[in-house]
């Protein structure tokens, strides 16, 4: 109970820090704002408007202290973090977020100041999109015609390194010709020991780099002592702290850098810093330890840190370009304010993963649960986050579903439908919800059926060939001839909506039911099994007419076949067009969007019925439905006002009220990935995104 008191008055404290208001020329205000993110570990966020009114934060809400201050003319101010808090906040003009960067604007004293974090997620090339690193770079100039005495100042704590601030830390330098190196971990080093969901990682090691081009100074020290001389003598210590291991929250020990910027005009003057993660070993997987993917071919951490400071003028330039092009293609596509949620979106959803290499060099991708259960590769949170990967790369959807094909192929699951998860992250040595792998009680069969069946034929279609599928095979057509039986009108179970408890005959997902047999007919269509393919495409039609007369309700369809004036959101239906299935009557979704209108709230269109509370993912997939541009950015415009206006400082939730914009539960989670399946309803800017990943 008092971990919890501790806990809340936290977050009221964020709350109140994160009230300051400032002028921005974009009129967006993030929950959270994205700064590090590369996977479910090293994922730092500011929960604050101004980034020095509050500490960077894990995504769970655990300080991971980043401290950046500028001297200019001799006086400092606080650019990122509350300490030294007796130095004024620069005056921070904007804010940008961008799919791969966070830029702020800040002016004082005659200099501008644009602070980027870029996190280079390109998501065509798997050794880049695996890389663990981040930069922050800064570009001074002076703006009075006046030349100024500037100096950066950036340190980084050691608790990006512990799960709780107790544990104990140990530092040191690398020699290397080129680069200068700082290096902090725990001193334990307990590898994958711990699973769960609010964890932080302490096991590896943080690395903060710079080129010995820039000339920069460094030491690892107190917090205090490395802070304040900086402030008062504009230099760091001459000597690292000997004091190791120590405790974490002991004096704080800080990796620090302090670049002297000399005389800045009206030229930008350019500087950065690369900060890196090297986890050794990320996901054990049947009780095997997986390394990261960037270290399938052997690369060793020097190598990535050599890599990824030469690489760095190249990959600015490039996110620089994929901002513009998808930011571009966004708007078009959905609007202003779809674009700014996907650019939200983007990076969450890929740092919620983690890539690693089978023993074989198998790319596997593994999503974690954030703040909902922790599972590991939970197949109901997969298919809503599809879409991001379907739009861009493949190779990542096949990489999240093989782990689950895998599993489901061994003996030990047992059951005629597919499984709900792997374990709980980073351990995926089997599925810990519901029953696990002992009851039936509390699955989501018909759910994870569907999923795994439509993301086979989604994968089929965007590869032009069902070879992965057929590698799979006995799997699909076991779970086939279970949606067969059960589909249609499902008995009394969880789907992916489980917190609204179970439900028997649920409309929404005897659709999934209906479009998992259609895709499965489509499959044994490419793979020449015409028979099958026949067959089950005749149950496809026949369900789907019976489905249209047991869920009318006349203006619109049911929750319940059995309940008359319910009504939900029917955001499984999406797929019927974008798999160009065609099994339902367009009227169908002409119907419900018109009915919708008519139960939207301030804040969005509620789930169903039952409550005031939606889920994000499926009121964009439900809001995609829409014929007209005019009714999708009508719906859009809602979601966009809640995650402009909740009170809830956190890293975007998928499940929210929409009377309040409060968030019910849930953050930082990979489903908001959902959030580009308006991209896949234009099918040449589905082809153009999905062909890069083949150049």
């Amino acid at each position: 109970m008092a971990k919890s008191i501790v806990k809340i008055l936290g977050l009221l404290l964020v709350s109140a820090l994160s009230s300051v208001v400032y002028t921005q020329s974009n009129p967006f205000r993030p929950p959270a704002i994205p700064l590090v993110t590369c996977d479910p570990y090293f994922s730092i966020w500011s929960f604050a408007d101004h980034p020095a009114n509050d500490w960077p934060r894990h995504w769970t809400g655990a300080n991971h202290a980043l401290c950046n201050l500028i001297r200019i003319d001799g006086k400092c101010y606080r650019l990122v973090g509350r300490a030294p808090n007796n130095l004024p906040a620069m005056t921070l003009k904007s804010l940008s977020v961008l799919p791969t960067r966070t830029i702020y604007e800040f002016a004082d004293a005659g200099v501008q100041l644009t602070l980027t974090f870029l996190t280079p997620l390109l998501p065509h090339d798997l050794n880049l999109i695996a890389r663990p690193v981040t930069y922050v770079s800064w570009q001074v100039k002076s703006t009075d015609g006046k030349d100024h005495a500037a100096c950066l100042y950036f340190d980084s704590s050691a608790e990006l390194v512990v799960n709780t601030s107790g544990q104990k830390v140990t530092w040191s330098r690398c020699q290397n010709d080129d680069l200068d190196i700082l290096r902090i971990g725990s001193q334990e080093q307990p590898i994958l020991q711990k699973s769960g969901d609010d964890l932080r990682i302490d096991w590896g090691y943080f690395y903060l780099v710079s080129p010995k081009s820039q000339h920069g100074a460094s030491v690892i020290t107190g917090h205090h002592y490395s802070r304040n001389s900086f402030v008062q003598f504009g230099a760091l210590p001459t000597s690292d702290d000997l004091r190791t291991p120590r405790q974490a929250h002991d004096d704080w020990p800080v990796l620090a850098y302090a670049i002297d910027l000399g005389s800045v005009g009206s030229q930008p003057v350019e500087r950065y810093l690369v900060l890196a993660y090297d986890d050794e070993f990320s996901i054990q997987y049947f009780y095997r330890n997986l390394r990261p993917y960037w270290k399938a071919t052997g690369m060793t951490t020097e190598e990535l840190l050599r890599t990824a400071v030469r690489e760095y003028g190249s990959l600015s330039s490039r996110c620089e370009q994929f901002d513009e092009e998808l930011m571009a293609d966004m708007r078009r596509i959905g609007g202003d304010q779809y674009a700014q949620l996907g650019a939200l979106a983007y990076r969450q959803a890929i740092a919620a993963h983690k890539l690693t290499a089978d023993i074989d060099g198998t790319p596997l991708l593994f999503p974690k649960e954030n703040f909902s259960n922790g599972c590991i590769a939970t197949v109901d949170v997969i298919y809503p986050t599809a879409p991001i990967f379907l739009l861009f790369n493949v190779d990542l959807l096949k990489a999240t579903v093989t782990p689950v094909f895998q599993y489901a192929s061994m003996k030990r699951w047992s059951f005629p439908f597919a499984p709900h998860d792997l374990g709980t992250y980073p351990h995926a040595n089997g599925q810990v919800y519901g029953g696990g792998e002992v009851s039936e009680e509390n699955q989501m069969p018909v759910e994870e059926c569907g999923n795994m069946l439509i993301l086979a034929y989604a994968i089929a279609r965007a590869e032009g060939t069902a070879e992965y599928a057929s590698r799979y095979w006995s799997s699909l057509e076991k779970w086939a001839r279970y949606l067969k039986e059960k589909g249609l009108d499902p008995e009394n179970q969880l789907c992916t909506d489980d917190f609204a408890g179970h439900l028997a005959h649920n409309v929404n997902l005897s659709l999934k039911a209906i479009l998992a047999l259609g895709s499965y007919s489509k499959l044994c269509g490419m793979l020449g099994k015409k028979m099958e393919a026949d067959e089950y495409w005749k149950t496809a039609q026949k369900f789907a007419r019976q489905w249209g007369q047991m869920a009318n309700d006349g203006d619109h369809y049911r929750l319940a076949f059995d309940k008359p004036g319910t009504w939900s959101q029917k955001y499984n239906l999406v797929w019927d067009r974008l798999l160009d299935l065609t099994l339902f009557p367009k009227d169908i979704a002409r119907k419900e969007i018109q009915f919708y209108k008519s139960k939207e709230n301030q804040f969005g269109l509620p789930l169903d019925n039952r409550k005031d509370y939606t889920k994000l993912d499926w009121l964009v997939w439900t809001a995609t439905l829409a014929e007209s541009k005019e009714d999708f950015e009508s719906m859009i415009s809602k979601a966009y006002a809640f995650a402009d206006q909740t009170p809830n400082r956190v890293p975007l939730t998928d499940w929210y009220d929409t009377k309040t914009a409060k968030r019910v539960g849930f953050q930082a989670r990979s489903v908001v990935g959902g959030v580009f399946i308006k991209m896949l309803s234009d099918l040449d800017t589905w082809k153009k995104w999905s062909d890069r990943r083949r150049k």
